[in-house]
C-alpha cells in the first residue's frame, strides 16, 4: 500500500551497555513503513585516548538506508579525525565544536564520491542527532528533525531545534540558493532543510555546502555537566515525536526507570507506546541515563502492579457482561476503558502505555477471536467496519487540512489522482504523473494506483501538524 505496510512490523532491535558512569539502552522498530531506513550509534570510550568520552547517534534516513548506514558506522570517525583538539574543560568547547562540524561536513563529501549517490541510482538521505559526552561537557549535535532532549532536576533541561524548511533562517538560505518553500518542503518535496546526503539540494553552483538548498551543518550546542541535576537523555527520530512532546516523552521515561532498571525495556516501551498512539513511521530512540537518572522506587512498582491488575478486571468484565450482544472486539475494549477515569496511568504514555496488557488478558479470555485488522497500531476501525473507501477519504480530507491548511486543496487534488477507487475509472491524470511525494517528503517513482493505507491516528496527524508549522520565539525546551 504504497508507503505502508498492510500491518506494522513490530520486530525490535534492541541493545545496552555501560561505562564511564552511564548506561544506556536503544530500540528501533520499522513499523507501518515498507521499509526500515533509521540507524543509530552508540559508543562508550573513544578512541585517539578519549577513553572517558562517549557517543550516541540516532539517523532516520528517507528515500532509501544508504546514508544513514554509513553514517552509523563512519559519522564519528570523520569527526575524530577531523584534526581538531579533543579535550576536556571549558578551553577545548571551541576546538570540539569545530571538529564535529567539520566532521559532518567531510563525512557528507566523503559520501559524494560513492559511485551510485554521484549517478544518481541512490538519491537517500539522512538527518543525524547526537550527544557526545566529555568528563565535562554534553555536546548536542543536530542535523535535521531529528530531536535529542535533557531531562534535568525531573524537567526537560535542554531540547534540540528542528530544521525545518518554514523556519526564518532555513527559508532564507533555500531562497538565496534558488529554491523555494512549498508546502513547507523544499522545493515542495523535502521535509528538512539540513541532511547528510540529498545530493540533489546540493548542486547549485557558486555556494558553499553549507549555502545549499539542503545544508550538512550540523547545529552544536553546549551545556556543562550536572552531576547532580542531570538524569538522561533522549535522543529519537522523528517517529517518536510525532506521537510525544518533549515533556511527553521525559515523564514517560522518568515514569518507566522508577519500575524498571532494564534501560532495553524503557526504549522498547517507548516504541510500543508510540506505535499504539498512532505513529506510521520507522521509529528509533536511544536512552543515556547519567547518574541522577531516577532509581527504582518500591512505591511506584506497587502503583504500577495496581494498574495492570485494575486494567486486567475491567477486560475480564467488560467480556463477561457482554450477554447477547456477543463478545466485544478489542477495538471495542479499549474505547470502553479509555472513557474511563483511570489514576496512575504512565504519563506521556497514558493508556497507548497499557494496550499490551489490555491485549494479553483480551488474548487470554477470547482465544478463538477472529483476527482484526485494524487496530495492531493504535488504529480505530471506522463504525462501517474500518476498510470502507468512504472512511478512508474523510480521514484523508482531515489529514490535509490539518497539515497544509490554505494549500490542501492543490495537494488533496494532486493526490486524488493517484487512486482509483473501486468500480470506477482511473481519475484524469494518473497516466501523466511520474512521481510521487511520500511522508518523509522526499519524490519517488510513481506506482500502480492501489487502495488507500489505514488512515494516520489523529494524535499523530496533530503533532505533525504543529511540528510542521514556523516554531514560534519561546523556551527551547518546548515541543
Amino acid at each position: 500500500m504504497g508507503a505502508f505496510l498492510d500491518k506494522p512490523k513490530t520486530e525490535k532491535h534492541s541493545a545496552h551497555g555501560e561505562g564511564n558512569g552511564l548506561r544506556y539502552g536503544l530500540s528501533s522498530m520499522q513499523g507501518w513503513r515498507v521499509e526500515m531506513e533509521d540507524a543509530h550509534t552508540a559508543v562508550v570510550g573513544l578512541p585517539h585516548g578519549l577513553t572517558d568520552w562517549s557517543f550516541f547517534a540516532v539517523y532516520d534516513g528517507h528515500a532509501g538506508s544508504r546514508v544513514a548506514n554509513y553514517c552509523s558506522g563512519h559519522l564519528l570517525e570523520h569527526i575524530l579525525s577531523g584534526g581538531a583538539e579533543f579535550g576536556s574543560g571549558p578551553s577545548s568547547v571551541e576546538g570540539v565544536k569545530d571538529g564535529i562540524r567539520s566532521g559532518f561536513l567531510n563525512i557528507d563529501e566523503y559520501m559524494r564520491s560513492f559511485s551510485d549517490l554521484r549517478q544518481g541510482l541512490d538519491r537517500s538521505g539522512s538527518t543525524a542527532v547526537c550527544v557526545l559526552l566529555s568528563p565535562t561537557h554534553l555536546y548536542f549535535i543536530n542535523c535535521g528533525d531529528s530531536r535529542a532532549v535533557l531531562s534535568r532536576d525531573s524537567q526537560v533541561g535542554f531540547s534540540t531545534q528542528d530544521h525545518k524548511p518554514c523556519n526564518p533562517r532555513e527559508k532564507e538560505r533555500i531562497q538565496n540558493a534558488g529554491g523555494s518553500v512549498m508546502i513547507q518542503r523544499v522545493n515542495g518535496s523535502l521535509a528538512v532543510s539540513r541532511a547528510l546526503g540529498d545530493y540533489d539540494y546540493k548542486c547549485v553552483d557558486g555556494k558553499g555546502p553549507t549555502e545549499q538548498l539542503v545544508s550538512p551543518e550540523p547545529e552544536v550546542c553546549v551545556l556543562e555537566r550536572s552531576p547532580e541535576g542531570d538524569e538522561f537523555v533522549v535522543l529519537a527520530c522523528d517517529g517518536i515525536w510525532d506521537v510525544m512532546s518533549n515533556e511527553d516523552l521525559c515523564e514517560f521515561v522518568r515514569s518507566r526507570l522508577l519500575v524498571c532498571d532494564d534501560l532495553e525495556k524503557v526504549c522498547n516501551a517507548v516504541v510500543d507506546t508510540c506505535l499504539h498512539k498512532g505513529s506510521r513511521d520507522n521509529m528509533s530512540v536511544v536512552l543515556v541515563c547519567l547518574p541522577g537518572a531516577p532509581k527504582i522506587s518500591e512505591e511506584a512498582m506497587k502503583k504500577e502492579e495496581e494498574l495492570d491488575k485494575y486494567l486486567e478486571n475491567r477486560v475480564e468484565e467488560l467480556l463477561g457482561n457482554c450477554g447477547e450482544a456477543g463478545v466485544p472486539d478489542l477495538v471495542s475494549v479499549l474505547r470502553s476503558i479509555a472513557t474511563e477515569n483511570i489514576p496512575n496511568l504512565p504519563p506521556g504514555g497514558g493508556l497507548a502505555s497499557k494496550r499490551s496488557v489490555i491485549e494479553a488478558v483480551y488474548n487470554k479470555l477470547n482465544p478463538h477471536r477472529e483476527e482484526e485488522g485494524a487496530c495492531a497500531g493504535g488504529e480505530e476501525e471506522s463504525e462501517e467496519g474500518g476498510g470502507s473507501t468512504a472512511a478512508h477519504l474523510l480521514e484523508a480530507l482531515r489529514q490535509f487540512r490539518l497539515h497544509h491548511r490554505g494549500q490542501y486543496r492543490a495537494v488533496l487534488e494532486e493526490s486524488l489522482a493517484a487512486y482509483q477507487l473501486p468500480g470506477e475509472s482511473v481519475l484524469e491524470g494518473v497516466g501523466k504523473r511520474t512521481s510521487s511525494t511520500d511522508d518523509d517528503g522526499q519524490d519517488r517513482p510513481a506506482s500502480p494506483p492501489s487502495p488507500p493505507s489505514p488512515p494516520p491516528s489523529p494524535v499523530a496527524a496533530d503533532s505533525e501538524a504543529c511540528r510542521d508549522a514556523p516554531a514560534p520565539d519561546s523556551d527551547p525546551s518546548s515541543n
